[in-house]
């Protein structure tokens, strides 16, 4: 059964940092894109952030684009996202996900920023 717990998620203030972590299990995470994504809220679409295709290459969305970094461990199969600089405007919940290959999504961190 494929599942993503995501942790990492705090309040942070504005120009902070946070390390989100995804633990994947049941695949392995080096056959896939591997992405994180935000929802601002339940009515909202699932926003892609970043990805980590199998071969290693990060590819990152314009909204993170040099204040962020993906990366894997593949011997604990977990994805993770160092979010730096954080802005009032990234607070959302944040989920990993298979890019091309969907799985049901995990419950998600919650990112607050604020002062």
């Amino acid at each position: 059964q494929v599942q993503f717990v995501e942790s990492g998620g705090g309040l942070v203030q504005p120009g902070g940092s946070l390390r989100l972590s995804c633990a994947a299990s049941g695949f392995r995470i080096t056959g896939y894109t591997m992405s994180w994504y935000r929802q601002f809220s339940p009515l909202t679409r699932h926003e892609l952030l970043a990805g980590i295709a199998p071969d290693g290459t990060p590819i990152y969305e314009d909204s993170v684009k040099g204040r962020s970094t993906i990366s894997r461990d593949i011997a604990k199969n977990t994805v993770s996202l160092q979010l730096d600089n954080l802005k009032p405007e990234d607070s959302a919940v944040y989920y990993c996900n298979r890019q091309f290959a969907y799985a049901p999504w995990g419950q998600g961190t919650q990112v607050n920023v604020s002062a």
